[in-house]
């Protein structure tokens, strides 16, 4: 399907270019429609081909997930995550596997898909993290795509409306390098690193306040730092339970003790892969690098600015003092020298 050999779809060997797992973003249930899905794309949809592979992190399936039984059809699920308009908090999912027969659910567990299927999405909220989980958990590989400008681009360029339909046609037509296969691990985390980060910008805008009224505010922001560190320390001990190298890293850098530093580092393990990045990456995703000046969109500041700041944190603690950018940057390098001279990415 898709245009890809029969042998190929039969043997379950898929394409998977390497990619590195740059950064990204954080329902309730109803009932789903009814009706069939058809499989593999019709005569003049548009063509998947470069879909085949997703991104795969080492070019191949987990060896935790259930594979596609020998000789099943794998099916491609392209998925719209959209708001409804009764009500603004719900999101609804519309999706499609050939661009022409759409169903719509509620919920990521309501998707068809059974072991072995793809499901492509442009964002995965919050919400539906329960719903992804379960799909993963049944052998579905979900991929997200890791930067929703793409889609807007290729949408411009294919002159698609800005529809769901459109939306998930643009999708179809992305190259695969561009999404990043999720795991559970990485989802979990996730959530929890979300709450950690509304924290933050809670902390800070308490704190910002009171500044400018001259308000206190110290039994609130007291109280709101003590949580912090409790879900500080709960992320670290997820993140040493679920990721190998977080616990050496932790002994190398030595930060033990440090809840604000050990949730940055088990931040940057779960959103960056050290191991498969190249150093020009990293500092461009980090924002470890010199701004340039100018009104080109081509120029614009591509760097993830929560990252950013995790890794300022993180170099406060290892430095103990405020860190300047060469130093966060050296950071960095033996963060990656350790990751892969131990060959165990996070």
């Amino acid at each position: 399907m898709g245009g890809l050999p029969l042998e190929y779809i039969l043997r379950r060997e898929v394409y998977n270019p390497p990619v590195g797992e740059y950064a990204l973003v954080l329902g309730s249930s109803g009932n789903a429609m009814t009706g069939d899905v058809v499989a593999a794309p019709a005569p003049g949809s548009l063509n998947t081909a470069n879909l085949s592979g997703g991104a795969v992190d080492g070019g191949c399936p987990s060896s935790d997930k259930a594979q596609a039984p020998w000789g099943k059809e794998v099916r491609r699920f392209f998925c719209d995550i959209h708001k409804t308009k009764k009500n603004r908090e719900r999101y609804r999912i519309t999706y499609t596997t050939d661009g022409i027969i759409y169903r719509h659910v509620d919920s990521f567990a309501e998707i068809p898909a059974t072991v072995g299927d793809m499901v492509f999405v442009d964002v995965i909220p919050l919400q539906h993290t329960d719903g992804v989980i379960e799909l993963l958990r049944r052998g579905v590989e979900v991929y997200y795509l890791r930067r929703l400008t793409i889609q807007k681009r290729k949408r411009d360029e294919l002159k698609l409306p800005k529809t769901t339909r459109g939306d998930i046609k643009a999708l179809m037509s992305i190259d695969g390098r561009w999404f990043r296969r999720v795991s559970e691990d990485f989802l979990i985390m996730r959530r929890l690193i979300s709450a950690y980060r509304g924290m933050l910008r809670t902390h800070q805008r308490l704190l910002n306040i009171g500044k400018a009224t001259e308000t206190g505010f110290k039994p609130t922001i007291k109280s709101l730092e003590d949580e912090m560190d409790e879900m500080a320390s709960k992320i670290a001990d997820e993140a040493g339970k679920r990721y190998p190298a977080y616990n050496k890293l932790v002994e190398e850098l030595g930060i033990r003790g440090n809840t604000k530093a050990l949730e940055s580092l088990a931040e940057l393990i779960v959103y960056v892969d050290f191991v498969k990045s190249p150093l020009r990456g990293l500092k461009k995703l980090l924002g470890l690098y010199r701004p340039v000046k100018s009104g080109k969109k081509k120029y614009w500041r591509l760097y993830d600015g929560r990252l950013h700041q995790a890794v300022n944190r993180l170099a406060m603690a290892y430095y103990k003092t405020k860190p300047n950018g060469r130093q966060c940057w050296q950071l960095i390098q033996q963060i990656k020298q350790l990751l892969t001279t131990n060959q165990t990415p996070g």
